[in-house]
Order: C-alpha cells, then sequence, then structure tokens
C-alpha cells in the first residue's frame, strides 16, 4: 500500500507536483521535534515542505493537505508541546517514538539533562495518552565503560520513572560494522566501542524480560530491525510506523481507516455465558469497537524493519545533537553547518534553508 498519491501545488503562480501523504514520519533522518518543530507547523500551516532526495540530489515537495497522522521521532521533543493543539485542529492524530537514553556521564549525546526529559514525556504522555508516548533507548552502546550490567542499571532507573505512562520499551543492539557513518563516527571521537555477539544480546534480553516483569512495568519489549529472534523471552519485532497502534489512536477517522483498509466493528453482544466471542486477532477500541489487524511491512525499508509505509519528510545531516554513534550525519561539521543555514532562513520550504 503507498503512502501517497501526487497532487499539484502552486509554487510562485507556477503549479508543481507533490507527494500527498496520508502518514508523515517527521523524522528517521532528523530531529524535527527538537529542532525544527517552528519550521515544521509553519510549513504544515503553508500547506507544503521541499526535501532534498540524499541519493540523488532531486529537490521534492511534500504535501499536507491528505495529511491525517504523524509519526514524530526524538529525543528532546518538548517543543512540540505548544503546537500540538494545532493538530488537533486539523484532525491530524499523531505518536512519539522518544528515544529517552542515559548517556549523560559518557557524554555521548548532547540532550537537555536526564530528569528534564523524563518530565517531558510525562507532559507528553497527559496530552497524547499513554499509548501515544512510545519509549526508545536506543542504540544500546557496549564500550569499555558500559557493560551489560550498566545498560541494564541504566534502563531500570528511567523504566521506574515511566512506570504507567507508557506501553512500550523498544531498543536496537548497537550493529556498528554494518553502518558506515556509525563506525566513522565513533572512531574519529575516540568512541572505545564493543560489537554485541549472539551470547551478549541473549544475556541482555534475558536480564531485561526478568526486569520487566519483577519491577511490574509490564512494558511490551521490542526490537528495532533485528535480526536476532528473542521472542522466548517475550520481545517482539517492532513496527515503529505501527498500522496497528495508528488505528488504535485513529479508530473514528473513517477516512483514515479507509486507507488503511481497517473495518472497525461492533464487539458482538454477550452469549448466554456473558461473553462476547470475538473473532480471533481482534484488537479491541473504546466506545465498544473492535478491529482485525492488516498491518503491512513497507517493502522500502530494511529486511528486518516491521514499519508500514510512510513519507518521511526529514533531510540527513541537519541534526545538531551531535551523538557520538549518529548514523544520520556525515559529520558534526556538516550537520553545524546545515543548523546554521538553516537559522538564517528558518522558514525555507526545505529544512536546510537552500
Amino acid at each position: 500500500m503507498a503512502s501517497w498519491k501526487y497532487t499539484e501545488i502552486i509554487i510562485d503562480g507556477q503549479p508543481v507536483k507533490a507527494q500527498a501523504p496520508i502518514i508523515v514520519s517527521a523524522s528517521r533522518s532528523t530531529d524535527i521535534p527538537a529542532f525544527y518543530a517552528d519550521w515544521f507547523f509553519d510549513r504544515l500551516e503553508k500547506g507544503y515542505s521541499a526535501w532534498t532526495n540524499p541519493f540523488n540530489g532531486v529537490k521534492s515537495y511534500v504535501s499536507y493537505e491528505q495529511t491525517r497522522f504523524i509519526v514524530f521521532w526524538s529525543k528532546n521533543p518538548e517543543p512540540l508541546l505548544p503546537y500540538l493543539h494545532l493538530l488537533k485542529e486539523r484532525n491530524i492524530k499523531c505518536y512519539i517514538q522518544y528515544t529517552l537514553n542515559d548517556y549523560e556521564q559518557e557524554k555521548l549525546e548532547k540532550v537537555p539533562p536526564l530528569a528534564k526529559r523524563i518530565e517531558t514525556f510525562k507532559l507528553l504522555v497527559k496530552k497524547l495518552g499513554k499509548g501515544a508516548v512510545i519509549w526508545r533507548f536506543d542504540p544500546m552502546i557496549l564500550t569499555d565503560d558500559i557493560n551489560i550490567e550498566e545498560l541494564l542499571s541504566k534502563i531500570q532507573n528511567i523504566g521506574d520513572q515511566l512506570k504507567d505512562y507508557t506501553e512500550k520499551l523498544v531498543f536496537s543492539y548497537a550493529d556498528i560494522a554494518l553502518y558506515k557513518k556509525v563506525k566513522h563516527n565513533l572512531e574519529a571521537n575516540g568512541i572505545p566501542y564493543h560489537e554485541w555477539d549472539t551470547s551478549q544480546m541473549e544475556e541482555f534480553a534475558a536480564k531485561l524480560s526478568t526486569m520487566n516483569r519483577d519491577r511490574r512495568w509490564d512494558f511490551q519489549l521490542a526490537t528495532c530491525g533485528e535480526k536476532i529472534d528473542i521472542a522466548q523471552y517475550g520481545i517482539l519485532h517492532n513496527r515503529c510506523i505501527d498500522g496497528d497502534l495508528i488505528a488504535r489512536l485513529a479508530w473514528d477517522d473513517k477516512e483514515l481507516m479507509e486507507y488503511m483498509k481497517v473495518k472497525v466493528e461492533d464487539v458482538p453482544a454477550p452469549t448466554l455465558f456473558g461473553d462476547s466471542v470475538l473473532p480471533e486477532g481482534a484488537i479491541l477500541l473504546p466506545e465498544n469497537h473492535y478491529f482485525i489487524s492488516t498491518h503491512k511491512k513497507d517493502p522500502g525499508q530494511r529486511q528486518f524493519c516491521e514499519c508500514m509505509a510512510s513519507k518521511d519528510i526529514g533531510e540527513y545531516n541537519t541534526c545538531p545533537h551531535l551523538c557520538e554513534y549518529c548514523y544520520a550525519n556525515t559529520t558534526k561539521q556538516l550537520a553545524i553547518e546545515n543548523w546554521k543555514r538553516h537559522q538564517q532562513n528558518k522558514f525555507s520550504d526545505t529544512i536546510t534553508g537552500k
């Protein structure tokens, strides 16, 4: 299922072809909520934005006239808070993939203090609901100074504070050898990293699962884009752009459900024994409704990515978090140059101001 059709927008009096996505990802490529929230909501008001294809350098346009759902990705989504009412006014729903790591002592990322980020998490849950803010600890990185026990200690500290504030914890093992940018950035910045081996992955999964149970978090645990199968520990392969979660949060949007081919049904009347009999795989909804999953993987994503199709509107080399393990910036210098260019032309149709 394609995530967009095409439409015409008018730029400088001339018609221009634009993609018109129903579901928008903002963004795997950069932290739009942390650094570009004002830009994004200005572009939403103007009805379109532009992005440059990283593979061929071609500038393309994205129209928001048909957008019904947005998945935000961020390490610091606090700047979203004053804008969320604008989405409601446009009948656009959303959820947030909130990467809440704790690498403060190691200085692996430039983000606000952990306590402040946890406070932001809770404020977002109050506005959007528990299911709409997902905790990511991503990536799980091993170094000379961070071993499995240290990672679990960091997770326990955050998990205890997020109990009852989220449904899910998503993580990935830092797969450094597979990503040239990540390997280059870590080595260039002198980070003494270690690759995960299968036995370490299994050990970590088992201990995390036990922690989740013993501390009564009741989080659904899931990995992002990982080949290893650790379902025996109750850990699933995640869907970061999750058709089922979108349906749960926006089931009353008839246009969106029709697009996603989700049929919302009434829960059957109780039987003589007092129970309603639901079809296998039924997912319950508010107001006595349910639906059957129609989630389909986006064939354009990585082999072990379970996301459904969406249109990502971000651009690489634009994230000033400057994480030492970054996969989205070729160099810190390039990211800073693009950030400065953006600040000089904050409401350009592109993030970079070009």
